[in-house]
């Protein structure tokens, strides 16, 4: 289910970018947030001479509307059916602990990794998404290259989605402190302290001249490794 709402993000994207595609070819540019309900209202009121360009718009605004009202109804059957795995839902609520990772990406994580505890350790589990860096040797020279996107992309996806929440200050929300209700105090600890690790890591990089889509893959990297230490939890077991 976690891939079928991947596919329907993956559609909703592409309805939006055609939608947005038509506008700027008709001279109509958005300034603001993009896809609020402020700029949707925007683009309603968009007013056109010809009826072929009406009946166009029309059609693109229903397509970005079934393409979220899907999204929204496979988030529904998740919130209702991950709490029945009885022998997944413990590291699936864990890893809701974390800043970025909430309920559909951890269920992402889960259906795609297994079991944390099958990866020896974290730098395994970071070989495996394709977090590492590549190595190009030459004699008695070692240089790094990029990661080697090797592994799971779908995780990997999820990983990357969340380290971009370290580039903001470390805070609980609302919904964070919801999500970590009734989760191990050793897993709180380990996602708080990555909160405030990944933080300061990304801000380290930004500082060092770093670009911030190597700054963010870094800090990928990174939260593996805490996301890992959760999945050794012993009351995960």
């Amino acid at each position: 289910m976690s891939r079928a709402r991947e596919a329907a993000k993956a559609a909703e994207l592409n309805a939006r970018q055609q939608l947005s595609k038509f506008l700027l070819r008709h001279g109509r540019r958005w300034t603001g947030k993009a896809w609020t309900q402020k700029h949707l209202a925007w683009i309603e009121s968009q007013q056109f001479t010809q009826e072929a360009q009406r009946r166009v718009l029309a059609d693109y605004l229903q397509v970005v509307e079934d393409a979220g009202q899907r999204i929204a109804r496979l988030v529904a059957d998740l919130e209702e059916l991950a709490p029945q795995l009885a022998h997944l839902w413990p590291l699936i609520k864990a890893l809701q602990a974390f800043r970025g990772i909430a309920l559909v990406s951890a269920v992402t994580l889960v259906a795609e990794l297994g079991d944390l505890r099958r990866f020896g350790s974290a730098k395994q589990l970071m070989a495996y998404l394709g977090l590492t860096s590549k190595e190009h040797s030459s004699g008695l020279k070692q240089q790094r290259g990029g990661i080697t996107k090797s592994g799971n992309r779908h995780a990997r996806r999820i990983l990357v989605e969340a380290a971009q929440h370290a580039q903001r200050l470390p805070a609980v929300s609302v919904a964070l402190r919801k999500r970590r209700d009734g989760v191990a105090p050793a897993v709180v600890r380990i996602a708080e302290t990555a909160q405030k690790r990944l933080y300061q890591r990304m801000l380290h990089l930004f500082r060092a001249g770093k670009c911030r889509q190597k700054a963010v893959i870094a800090v990928a990297r990174e939260l593996t490794g805490f996301v890992w230490a959760v999945g050794q939890q012993p009351q995960l077991l």
